[in-house]
């Protein structure tokens, strides 16, 4: 049995890697990210992983190494030991081992007993096309060397199996007290005693299915090909495909998605028989080695046949299937999908809109699948916002490469399939010549995915617009949950354990049993949430009006969040959620409270073609705080202390609330700053508001200056407004539904839903004449 000390594996190497890769990850743009849930790194003996890179097979040793200080064995091809150079030396010390050893099968699985980890890449090189389903729906891959198909390697199986008798063989031994047979297997594998190697013997042998996914994969020319060809002008097109492949995915931002599934055990697949034989030949075993080979006579080799060999292809096929499933489905995967679907169905082109919506839908029905690994390009709706019209960013970057690389064409409103996307290129070409391909491929084990982009294009077609907007309002849902996880890390909680806001924060969308034709757009206040206009909104449902309380970017999760956000993606929020509601009814009003107001006005001076009217409730132009003046100086000093890395001097600043149960309370000074900001800019467009409009205000608000309201109503354009103070001493009079708010605002949405003239003014509201105004 060859002894660990043949290969020795050099800590201080780890070290020195683990060093060198926290400063790559740095300064490098590949974001890796491991997944494991379950403790598979610490329970698993043997990983399998994928191959479609070459630095990848550097990356699992350091995770397992900085997770757990465990050590890994992997096997590196005999080529790169020859030279005995540094980089041989290297790779030794590490725990690579030659895949001409002598004894490799038996030198690794010596390793697991010594407590080491092994990484296999049982494809046996890199599978650039990604094709691992053959026509027949077997898994196989490309062999360079046979030109052509074959199944994957089945090493990691018979290790494993074979560990499983010289395991048997273990506890039989110390169940007959043979202290001479324990004493030479301790010594040999440097186990302590005897009970130490009883322990191990007795722990089964776990083959981890693992998957490395990279989103996107981009065929761009890059520094580090451009680099070695100017020092080396006759690189091989073979390594110049493999340059411009991982340097891209090195130098620009690529996600590195390394999943781990659950362990799976050879003994899993043994039949009771086959147990029985596995004890026989146990019974016989000498040394480890005898576990992969037979001695003696005819029957013995046959039992060891039957008994080591066990159907080393069943537990291969397990693990392969798995790891393939372990795939980190993106949004290049389902659109490369649908482009083939309709390849297939003999299409040549296909209505861009009808591409939009289609790809949408496969997403929404993807969402539900249990068991599939979706990218956070599916998760997060941000990620995939605007894809029904086709303003995804990501899908618009899909494109951009197909239409540069000749595979698919925008004409007259469609997207046109080039002849190029069914042309074979050959297996180093391929990931330059045509990456759909390549896409469809990696996602073709995914059952859910091939369905529900079939059931998409099946259904796209009869998508309603109720129907679309249900989809989007889901996405609002999921935008909310995701943002809450995002900044619930370690770094947030000392601000986040602060804050006492406990009311659901989640976007609302109320029907009414006898809906009119006129929704509202409910939108809250700074620092609140949905929660803040709930309430509110049952009233409205209850008289008829279908309505939606939005949730602001940045709000109902962290101050953290908040303090990343600007005025813009607030505005996109509101943006969002009239979009959203329009479907639904003829008509929409918009119905803001405080900063919310601001946002309706902003909308409003956009002119929707079916907004009918926008209520502005303590709606900010000037603050009582006068403090507020100095927002821009401790702003702009933050970011100065930011720029030469040090911390901002002013992060947040404790925020008294009124309704400490829905708000922060504490704020960013970068919000107060984009607070600022947006005031200035809907200043400027009140005058392009049309529609017509209700400014309310409490007339002793300790908050907003109540001058803001006639500042609002004497710059509104149109001709349409109307401008109540009511006594209260609150700022949050919506909420509170102080001074008859709620009254005066359902009048209002009554009026624009009829456009009859405004009602009187109930006795106790007072309005302000537009001369006060200063």
């Amino acid at each position: 049995m060859p002894s660990e000390l043949d290969l020795p594996i050099n800590p201080s190497a780890y070290e020195w890697s683990g060093r060198f890769m926290r400063f790559l990850r740095r300064v490098l743009k590949v974001n890796i990210r491991l997944h494991h849930d379950e403790g598979q790194i610490d329970s698993g003996d043997i990983f399998v992983f994928n191959h479609f890179a070459r630095f990848e097979t550097f990356i699992p040793q350091y995770l397992f190494w900085e997770h757990s200080g465990a050590y890994c064995r992997s096997i590196a091809d005999r080529g790169l030991f020859a030279r005995r150079d540094r980089f041989s030396q290297y790779l030794q010390a590490v725990g690579a081992v030659p895949n001409d050893h002598p004894h490799l099968l038996t030198f690794l699985a010596a390793e697991v007993l010594r407590g080491r980890k092994i990484i296999v890449f049982p494809e046996g090189g890199m599978v650039k096309d990604r094709q691992v389903v053959d026509v027949d729906g077997e898994y196989s891959i490309y062999s360079r060397t046979a030109q052509e198909r074959r199944k994957q390697h089945s090493g990691a199986a018979v290790i494993a199996m074979a560990l499983e008798v010289f395991k048997k063989a273990v506890v039989l031994a110390a169940e007959r007290d043979d202290r001479a047979r324990l004493d030479s297997w301790c010594s040999l594998l440097g186990a302590e005693s005897h009970d130490s190697l009883l322990a191990k013997a007795r722990r089964p042998t776990r083959i981890v299915p693992a998957n490395i996914t990279f989103h996107p994969m981009r065929v761009q020319a890059n520094a580090l090909q451009r680099g070695v060809e100017l020092f080396n002008r006759g690189i091989s097109p073979r390594m110049r495909e493999e340059l411009l492949i991982e340097g891209n995915i090195l130098l620009r931002d690529t996600d590195m998605d390394i999943r781990l599934g659950d362990p799976l055990r050879a003994t899993s697949f043994w039949t009771q028989r086959e147990h029985r034989m596995v004890a026989e030949r146990a019974a016989r075993l000498g040394m480890l080695e005898d576990a992969f080979t037979a001695h003696g006579d005819r029957a013995d080799r046959r039992m060891h046949a039957n008994a080591t060999r066990l159907q080393p292809e069943k537990l291969r096929d397990a693990y392969m299937h798995e790891m393939y499933q372990l795939l980190t489905v993106n949004l290049g995967h389902l659109a490369a999908l649908l482009v083939y679907r309709h390849l297939d169905g003999g299409e040549t082109s296909v209505p861009e809109l009808a591409f939009h919506r289609t790809l949408y839908l496969a997403i929404k029905y993807l969402q539900r699948e249990d068991g599939v690994h979706l990218h956070r390009s599916l998760r997060n709706p941000d990620r995939y916002a605007g894809l029904p019209d086709g303003a995804c960013v990501t899908l618009q970057e899909f494109m951009a490469t197909a239409d540069r690389l000749g595979l698919i064409r925008r004409e007259d409103g469609n997207y046109r399939f080039l002849p190029k996307l069914r042309q074979d290129h050959h297996f180093d070409e391929v990931r330059l010549e045509n990456p759909i391909e390549v896409s469809a491929n990696e996602v073709a084990p995914i059952r859910a995915a091939r369905d529900c982009v079939d059931r998409a294009m099946r259904d796209a077609a009869a998508l309603s617009a109720p129907d679309l907007a249900g989809l989007l309002f889901d996405d609002e849902r999921r935008s909310h949950d995701w943002d809450r996880n995002s900044f619930s890390k370690p770094r947030h909680a000392a601000i986040n354990a602060l804050q006492t806001h406990r009311e659901d924060a989640a976007p609302f969308l109320h029907h009414a049993d006898a809906p009119r034709r006129m929704g509202v757009l409910l939108v809250h206040g700074f620092l609140a949430s949905p929660a803040e206009v709930r309430e509110f909104g049952r009233h409205l449902a209850q008289h008829g009006f279908v309505n939606m309380g939005v949730r602001l970017k940045g709000h109902g999760t962290s101050p953290w969040d908040l303090n990343e956000r600007t005025r813009h993606e607030w505005i996109a929020s509101v943006r969002r959620g009239y979009e959203l509601l329009a479907p639904l009814v003829d008509e929409v009003c918009v119905v803001g409270f405080s900063t919310g107001g601001l946002l309706g006005l902003e909308l409003a001076s956009t002119l929707p073609a079916r907004l009918a009217g926008v209520a502005a409730i303590s709606a900010p132009v000037r603050f009582r705080n006068r403090n507020m003046a100095f927002v821009p100086l401790v702003h702009g000093t933050n970011k100065l202390a930011n720029m030469v890395g040090r911390k901002g001097v002013v992060t947040f600043r404790p925020n008294a609330s009124e309704h400490p149960h829905i708000n922060y309370v504490h704020l960013p000074i970068r919000a107060l700053y984009e607070l600022g900001r947006l005031v200035d800019q809907v200043r400027r467009r009140l005058a392009l508001v049309q529609c017509p409009a209700l400014i309310l205000q409490g007339d002793r608000d300790p908050v907003v200056d109540p001058l803001s309201a006639m500042l609002l109503f004497r710059d509104l354009g149109t001709g349409d407004k109307r401008v109540r103070m009511l006594p209260s001493a609150r700022h949050g009079i919506l909420y509170e539904n102080v001074g008859g708010t709620w009254t005066e605002t359902l009048a209002f949405l009554q009026h624009c839903e009829a456009r009859p003239a405004m009602p009187e003014v109930p006795d106790g509201i007072s309005a302000m004449p537009v001369e006060a105004v200063a």
